[in-house]
């Protein structure tokens, strides 16, 4: 198995196009290239060897035997190649113990390489072409062997010479190709590049929907997308509507609660106006929350982590003046989630501030960025949780410490709120020996 180090990075849809494309004509003209040749050879040792049956046809017409059965020519063969003294053109008659050759062996006859094929050459070792035929001559009542060779070079470099005119050929035709594939694959996918230029401009929020001018194909997508970008919108601006008649209905109940409260017992009175402040806190802590939700355009949220934790701090350093305790911030200028700045500032309030509840001296914050996430990791010198209660800390109303004022909310808003923004809210032990939590965010683009 591969490690991830060394895995191949996948593909995008131009990259695949042109890699089909690629091997599929790679492939033609690879193909191309072997077969024409093998065609180009093949057809002409074929009519190389034709041409030699006609010239074995001629020598049988033309031979005679004297009266110990010697074989002769009447007349010459008319390829005056064949006269000609190691022209690449050679014959071979041969009766019994008895031998009649081409002028051009010049009585040397033909010669054996390979004892395991009997491949026949020239006298000069020239690879041939060679036809054999056992013919009967009536005539005579003799049954002989004639074996007719021409140079096999010329054949040979005629097919190189015409292999590497069609490799010329052949490559400037795959350029070509690959070239008008490129720009072809280019402009179909032009209106995707527009597309995403457009997305980008939904991000930055200088856009509210998507424009209509796109191919017949694509603009049923772009239609859907458009209705869902304005039913998020309706959606988003009813919720904002819903919290506004929300807190205007609770304002009054509250406002009654609060007066009758103020006239009980002041043994009563102190006990219960802490629990109504509390309520009232976070009536308006959650609406709040919806009337920003509502606000906000989700696609372009940004924020960035060391500029929240700095102003973070200190507000903590007050609160917590008396623990006398170091925040090291090593998290980067230049980082930013996409996370909205409140929601942000919630999730990291919390984690912080559990660090400043629990910690000695120490609270480090720090970042591990992975492919499009980053794990912003805050962790203390306290003396953290067991293992086994490391799972519990995030459910709803849990406390581990009923000593520490708190609902038991904040660690479970921290891990919704996260897990809204497609991350994740993590624990474990710290090298310092106390919790360290990790909040796993998208990256901003």
């Amino acid at each position: 198995m591969l490690s991830k180090r060394f895995r191949l990075k996948p593909l995008n849809l131009r990259q695949r196009l042109l890699l089909t494309a690629l091997l599929w004509i790679g492939g033609l003209i690879f193909a191309a290239g072997i077969t024409v040749p093998t065609i180009v050879n093949n057809y002409l040792v074929d009519n190389a060897k034709s041409q030699l049956h006609n010239v074995i046809n001629e020598i049988s017409s033309s031979l005679t035997f004297d009266d110990q059965g010697t074989p002769t020519l009447q007349q010459n063969v008319s390829d005056p190649r064949f006269n000609q003294p190691y022209s690449g053109h050679y014959w071979a008659v041969s009766v019994e113990d008895k031998t009649l050759l081409s002028n051009s062996l010049l009585n040397i006859g033909f010669k054996t390489k390979n004892r395991f094929f009997q491949k026949i050459v020239g006298p000069n070792n020239e690879k041939l072409i060679t036809v054999h035929k056992r013919v009967t001559i009536p005539k005579y009542d003799v049954t002989l062997d004639i074996t007719v060779g021409i140079d096999e070079d010329p054949i040979e470099d005629a097919v190189i010479d015409l292999t590497e005119w069609l490799m010329t050929i052949l490559l400037t035709l795959f350029a070509g190709l690959m070239g008008l594939i490129f720009l072809q694959i280019s402009w179909s996918l032009k209106p995707l590049s527009k597309l995403q230029k457009e997305l980008k401009a939904l991000d930055s929020g200088t856009k509210e929907k998507l424009s209509a001018h796109y191919p017949e194909e694509i603009k049923p997508l772009i239609s859907d997308l458009n209705s869902l970008l304005f039913h998020y919108s309706e959606l988003l601006e009813r919720a904002r509507n819903h919290a506004g008649n929300l807190s205007h209905s609770l304002k009054t109940p509250l406002s009654v609660l609060k007066n009758q409260v103020s006239e009980l017992p002041s043994k009563h009175r102190d006990e219960l106006s802490t629990t109504v402040i509390q309520l009232q806190e976070r009536i308006d802590y959650h609406l709040s929350r919806v009337r920003v939700a509502g606000a906000m355009n989700i696609l372009s949220v940004k924020s960035n982590p060391s500029e929240r934790v700095e102003a973070m701090t200190k507000a903590f350093d007050k609160i917590y003046v008396d623990k006398n305790l170091i925040l090291s911030n090593e998290l980067a200028d230049d980082l930013f989630v996409a996370v909205e700045v409140t929601d942000l500032d919630e999730m990291l309030g919390n984690l912080i501030e559990n660090s400043y509840k629990w910690g000695q001296s120490l609270i480090r914050i720090h970042a591990v960025i992975e492919s499009t996430q980053v794990k912003l990791i805050v962790e203390d010198d306290g003396d953290g949780i067991n293992h086994d209660k490391l799972n519990e800390i995030v459910k709803r109303g849990i406390r581990l410490d009923e000593t520490m004022p708190g609902t038991g909310l904040g660690l479970n808003i921290v891990a919704e709120m996260a897990h809204s923004y497609r991350g994740t809210l993590d624990f474990d032990h710290s090298p310092m020996g106390g919790l360290k939590a990790t909040l796993t965010l998208n990256l901003s683009r």
